[in-house]
């Protein structure tokens, strides 16, 4: 498989995830919340083999995130284009990053619903499943762009 597949497959696969419908039983909010979890690891995943094949020509020998997208990483255009947005909170990097970081932590990415009478509830309040396929089609556009850059080299 080539790298531009397997990035292409992660993706996919995300996908497949957060839309798998989930029945409604005494089970149902712990496996959604495991649907999504699941899909946003391998986002996490997804984005690695990204970084690693808008990478190639630069031959480097580490590819996770963290290190590629650290303001002191690798002087490569394609992660900078990614920095920049990885800076932005209100960016579809941004919000993968802080939603990653809520993963790997004790807290999880996943939201409970809250049922608490006295809460306001928030219409405007987004379900997690819908952000990640927003983030996904938003990933989706800029990997075009940074294929077309990198194949350049």
């Amino acid at each position: 498989m080539t790298p531009r597949a397997r990035t292409n497959q992660l993706f996919y696969h995300a996908e497949l995830l957060i839309m798998t419908p989930v029945t409604d039983d005494e089970h149902a909010i712990p496996r959604r919340m495991a649907l999504e979890e699941s899909a946003l690891a391998l986002l996490e995943l997804a984005i690695e083999s990204l970084l690693k094949e808008v990478t190639e020509h630069a031959r480097l020998e580490e590819h996770r995130w963290p290190l590629l997208l650290a303001a002191d990483g690798p002087s490569v255009a394609e992660l900078q284009r990614l920095r920049d947005l990885a800076a932005d909170a209100d960016s579809w990097l941004g919000w993968l990053i802080f939603q990653l970081q809520r993963l790997h932590s004790s807290e999880g990415a996943a939201k409970r619903p809250t049922h608490n009478p006295t809460m306001i509830a928030l219409g405007s309040q987004a379900l997690f499943a819908d952000e990640l396929l927003a983030c996904i089609n938003s990933a989706k556009q800029e990997m075009a762009a940074l294929r077309e850059t990198s194949a350049e080299w």
